[in-house]
């Protein structure tokens, strides 16, 4: 996707606050191309900045999807104070409203975490509230991960997210990936009862990335970001 595909999602932290941008100053997972785009912050200042798809029939998407991309918590000011993250099925065109988040979660060492909740707060932790899945495998900063989420709506209603991912030391993004679950993260089942996640499943919305921040100095890097939807 060109970066004309790519919409800010509304009451997100400014570019005085946040900087963000493609970039070729920063290394490349492997396989990957000559830029990527990075999230910098500037001020000790809490909250999130986020992009969504604005293509036709992706904002929103009318059913389920699936977003793929290239994550890392990049090195700063230090290892705590922010997460960056890939979103399905957000609800508005803002960072308040609530969205299924897979990303990095904000401890040290991070985790990947799938987590059902505002944009804005993004990952705080792997073990807080609202957290659905997270991986018994944690990881240190600047760990390149190729993540997917798949977001899948069922004729009766229950949504059920799959998290995968691929080895970029066998796969690298120039080959085809090895899609494999991630340990810990069994398939989870957001039931249109609402008892699982203690709320109704979102079958619908926006699909993007971003990044919540709470620290100043806090970078986070994304690169080949896909995002498929369900038919």
């Amino acid at each position: 996707m060109a970066e004309a595909d790519w919409t800010y999602l509304n009451d997100g932290l400014d570019i005085a606050t946040v900087d963000r941008g493609v970039t070729a100053g920063i290394a490349r997972p492997p396989g990957g191309g000559s830029f990527l785009f990075a999230f910098n912050s500037l001020a000790a200042v809490q909250g999130a900045v986020g992009l969504f798809c604005n293509l036709v029939d992706f904002a929103p998407m009318a059913k389920g999807a699936s977003i793929r991309g290239c994550v890392q918590r990049g090195p700063g000011g230090g290892p705590t104070g922010f997460s960056p993250f890939m979103f399905l099925s957000c609800q508005g065109n803002s960072v308040n409203d609530t969205a299924y988040l897979l990303g990095l979660s904000d401890d040290d060492p991070h985790r990947v975490v799938l987590r059902k909740g505002a944009v804005a707060v993004g990952i705080p932790d792997s073990e807080g509230p609202n957290v659905l899945l997270a991986s018994g495998e944690s990881f240190s900063q600047g760990t390149w991960l190729h993540l997917r989420l798949d977001a899948i709506v069922n004729d009766n209603g229950d949504v059920v997210l799959k998290v995968l991912r691929n080895d970029l030391g066998a796969h690298s993004l120039g080959s085809p990936p090895d899609w494999q679950a991630v340990p810990g993260m069994v398939e989870f089942i957001d039931d249109h009862l609402g008892i699982n996640s203690g709320s109704q499943p979102l079958t619908s919305g926006r699909g993007g990335f971003g990044m919540s921040v709470a620290d100043v100095t806090r970078r986070g890097y994304f690169d080949h970001l896909e995002l498929l939807r369900q038919v």
